[in-house]
């Protein structure tokens, strides 16, 4: 591949059930190196397996892509589509002699392995067919196998993985058209990647025996063959291959749970993939800093600990009109009710005294209860206890210091406190009533805040309320 090619690379995930967070690091990683290089990030739909795909599993698939903030170039490609352009290659393999008709039936390829594996030797099927006088061929059904070498060694120079070489007796004369006539896996991979000009194929390591087998369809065409950079996967904190048992899976359980694009971009890039000590970077610090280089050999481990502790610092560094945003299309992964336009407007403006040390949107929007609720305030068991006669009097007392004062957040804790020390109480004992009267709750922003945001009129109302 010559370093002054544009850079291509894409990701090719299967609809066959929702987006895993592993094809979505590997979607990141792809879109990081080729956003970052000027180059184009791809998306192919490999839906071949006609039985376990599904148009739902798709729209999850662009739906996670979406909200991870992760663009593709073109439209979405679908593998299915292409069949007949993958059977003209396979022909063409054919023609060029790479390639040969295998007339072996299935049964016949089983009796060869049970035979192989009772007399201890490999099971690796040696087609009968391979080097035949096609003048002798049956008229019957046949696939297309590729000819692969019997000798010597392939190697796969794994920008990630190093120089990985593979005995040529260890692969097979593999399929690449089926006798019905539908192309493998294998070759489809191929033969896209080099119509859609792909340059780096960055994939799991779990793919990594493949790079040998479709080295064989990219030499049989003699076409140029990508640059590889296989990826360990991702672990559970156990060390352990990720499975339910370790937590979500799937990208939109984590966009439900509360957890921020921005947050998943920098969390998933640093699973695997590092920049000296940094933990905490922005998606433009990312697209400047990510190579391939960085990526270690060694499987990364899920760790909710660091996913919450970045949760919280990009919540804290997002602009506020950003988060209300996101905030909304939360709302609609959790199957939550959607803000309404004047909750869009009081949430932004009271965004400054909920997004520190909230640590995940969930836990934001519980914040906000406040200035999302509606007269009259529904109390909770502990904030009802607050508001007792002595309480309700002090509230009573207070108002006329509240109507008069000018309100911004500073002037209201003087006024507020000026009046507890007058009445020779600390301003907690007044901050407690005011806090059940304002949210209904004992857990809630700074009661100052509160006013501030919910402004003169509705603050007095609130009182009123709970004076009556």
């Amino acid at each position: 591949m010559s370093d002054t090619a544009p850079v291509v690379t894409r990701i090719a995930p299967s609809p066959t059930g929702f987006m895993h967070i592993g094809t979505a690091r590997t979607a990141l990683f792809n879109w990081l190196y080729a956003r970052g290089r000027g180059g184009k990030f791809l998306l192919r739909i490999e839906d071949t397996d006609a039985a376990r795909s599904s148009p739902e599993a798709t729209q999850a698939i662009l739906d996670g892509m979406r909200w991870m903030g992760l663009d593709w170039d073109g439209d979405a490609v679908s593998q299915s589509a292409n069949a007949p352009r993958h059977a003209e290659v396979a022909h063409q393999m054919l023609a060029n002699g790479s390639a040969y008709k295998c007339f072996s039936t299935q049964a016949e390829i089983e009796v060869f392995r049970e035979t192989a594996r009772a007399a201890g030797h490999s099971t690796l099927f040696q087609s009968p067919w391979r080097d035949v006088d096609p003048a002798t061929h049956p008229a019957a059904p046949f696939a297309i196998r590729v000819k692969a070498p019997t000798e010597g060694t392939t190697v796969i120079r794994d920008t990630v993985q190093g120089d990985v070489t593979i005995r040529n007796d260890h692969l097979d004369d593999m399929i690449c058209l089926r006798s019905d006539g539908t192309p493998t896996y294998m070759l489809a991979v191929v033969v896209d990647d080099h119509d859609m000009g792909v340059t780096h194929v960055i994939r799991g390591d779990d793919h990594l025996n493949n790079a040998a087998r479709q080295m064989l369809v990219y030499r049989a065409m003699e076409w140029a063959v990508p640059v590889w950079a296989h990826i360990p996967l991702i672990h559970g904190e156990d060390g352990k291959k990720l499975s339910k048992r370790h937590g979500a899976l799937g990208v939109h359980e984590y966009q439900a749970m509360g957890y921020p694009a921005s947050a998943m971009r920098n969390y998933l890039a640093r699973l695997g993939w590092s920049h000296g000590d940094d933990e905490f970077f922005t998606t433009a610090q990312a697209l400047e800093w990510f190579d391939l280089g960085g990526i270690g050999k060694s499987p990364a481990r899920l760790d909710f600990k660091k996913l919450a502790s970045l949760t919280g610092q990009h919540i804290a560094a997002t602009e506020d009109a950003a988060l209300v945003t996101e905030l909304q299309g939360y709302l609609a992964a959790a199957d939550l009710a959607p803000l309404s336009d004047t909750q869009v407007i009081v949430l932004e403006r009271a965004m400054y005294c909920l997004k520190e040390r909230a640590k995940n949107l969930s836990e934001l929007i519980d914040k906000a209860h406040f200035c999302l609720t509606s007269r009259p305030i529904e109390q909770d068991v502990k904030s009802a206890k607050s508001l007792d006669s002595a309480a309700s009097s002090l509230l009573s007392e207070l108002t006329p210091h509240l109507q008069n004062a000018s309100w911004d957040r500073d002037n209201l804790e003087v006024v507020v406190a000026g009046f507890s020390e007058s009445k020779g109480i600390g301003l907690g004992k007044l901050a407690q009533p005011l806090r059940a009267a304002l949210a209904g709750r004992t857990a809630t922003p700074s009661v100052f805040d509160m006013m501030h945001v919910l402004g003169r009129d509705e603050t007095l109302a609130r009182l009123a309320d709970v004076i009556d």
